[in-house]
């Protein structure tokens, strides 16, 4: 068969990456890809929001599978374009999508379904949210309403924070339209958990557990970014806590959305807090994280392609998948000054050293020039590597990761810390 994903990213990379395990798949498509991606499939120079050139590309060259990665696509309808000329296409449709490009309707889908979240109130006026921040006080979470590639929530420790966080998202339009109305929300403590599940709109089968590092620096310091690095399993999220988010979170989401007029069709991935209290969801995302992705597929092991088959076809309950035992952990390089400006163009070195280490490299921000890889993003790698403990897998990704090197770049020295203390 004939596969195309559309993304140019690390997710996407990986996606690439299992899709081509594949013995089914003939010919594998990306556009846009980048430089690591080219090297396993042919890349085609069509942005990932450009819905109408997609569909030309293909149907043209008889695309029996088209995989989508990033959140913009799915929000402008992509999969109902391409299922309306007769087309294999998985992932949500737009009224679905909406569950991450509105964070007021997934707040409204939770509160409707009594799927435990935070408390919150939204507004579109800053100044009715700014006295709302100062009668309630900090910490508090302050969220742009629409897509904002994952930088749009601002951990507000202090109120002077989080009325900046409002004037910046409304005011001065940080995120553009995403910004016309925020979500102010309850600030819950405990460690973040990320559980994608696929599902085929009516059954919910939850991939292994995942956790992300959102910020910056070590010790979780500095801005938010897209995804620093991520392992899998998280030991925080114990066994007896996966029947509560499969019963309390997962399925009444899949359920709700159904009731709602927006059956759920793909991978859905829900952010949880692990509280005192219990999990509660953060946030949806109606795609595969990035960098969670790079470690929960580095342990799959079914058929990726029969897993999607079994979702189109509306056959996820027959179907078993299998995960292997292995910790994965990806560590996340990105270019000096990110997630502010930074330069692009740097030369990459040591990304075979790395890879005969036993390391996965998977690309995100890479361009090639000259006959060499360059940077060409804020998140430029995202290095993986497997190991029978965490300990184990931690140690193999930083040797992998020590061999790799360009000017300026910068990475956590932490992902997977957190684990160890559950061990």
């Amino acid at each position: 068969m004939k596969v195309l994903v559309v993304g140019g990213g690390g997710r996407e990379h990986t996606l690439v990456w299992k899709l081509k395990q594949s013995p089914r798949v003939k010919e594998i498509y990306c556009a846009p890809g980048n430089a690591g991606i080219s090297g396993e499939a042919a890349c085609v120079d069509i942005a990932a929001d450009d819905i109408d050139a997609l569909l030309d590309f293909a149907l043209e060259k008889g695309i029996n599978l088209t995989v989508v990665g990033p959140e913009a696509p799915l929000s402008l309808g992509i999969v109902d374009r391409f299922r309306e000329k007769g087309l294999r296409i998985f992932g949500p449709a737009q009224k679905a999508a909406e569950i991450e490009g509105s964070k007021v309707l997934a707040k409204e889908i939770m509160y409707k379904y009594n799927i435990p979240t935070a408390e919150y109130a939204d507004f579109t006026d800053s100044d009715k949210a700014v006295e709302y921040i100062r009668k309630v006080g900090a910490p508090i979470v302050v969220k742009a309403d629409g897509l904002a590639a994952g930088k749009g929530v601002i951990v507000a420790m202090d109120e002077q924070t989080a009325v900046d966080a409002v004037k910046s998202i409304m005011e001065e339009r940080a995120f553009g339209d995403s910004g016309n109305r925020v979500v102010i929300e309850q600030f819950l403590e405990g460690e973040e958990v990320s559980i994608l599940a696929f599902t085929d709109g009516t059954n919910v089968v939850p991939m292994v557990s995942s956790q992300d590092h959102k910020r910056i620096y070590d010790n979780d310091e500095g801005p938010n970014t897209g995804g620093m690095g991520a392992y899998s399993p998280a030991p925080v999220y114990t066994r007896d806590v996966e029947p509560f988010v499969y019963e309390r979170v997962l399925l009444p989401t899949i359920q709700g959305m159904k009731e709602e007029g927006r059956t759920y069709e793909g991978v859905i991935y829900a952010g949880l807090m692990m509280t005192k209290d219990g999990p509660k969801v953060l946030e949806y995302n109606a795609r595969f994280g990035d960098p969670e992705t790079q470690a929960v597929l580095a342990r799959l092991e079914t058929d990726l392609v029969d897993i999607i088959d079994a979702v189109l076809e509306k056959r996820l309950a027959d179907i078993e998948i299998k995960w292997s035992d292995n910790v994965a952990v990806c560590v996340v390089m990105a270019s000096g000054g990110y997630p502010g400006s930074y330069e692009k163009g740097k030369v990459i070195s040591g990304l075979n050293e790395a890879e005969s280490e036993g390391a996965i490299v998977f690309h995100a921000g890479t361009a090639e020039k000259d006959g060499q890889i360059v940077s060409s993003g804020g998140r430029v790698l995202g290095v993986t590597a497997l190991g029978s403990s965490i300990p184990e897998a931690i140690e193999n990704v930083y040797r992998a990761v020590a061999k790799i090197t360009w000017d300026g770049v910068q990475y956590r020295k932490d992902i997977g810390k957190k684990a160890i203390k559950h061990l």
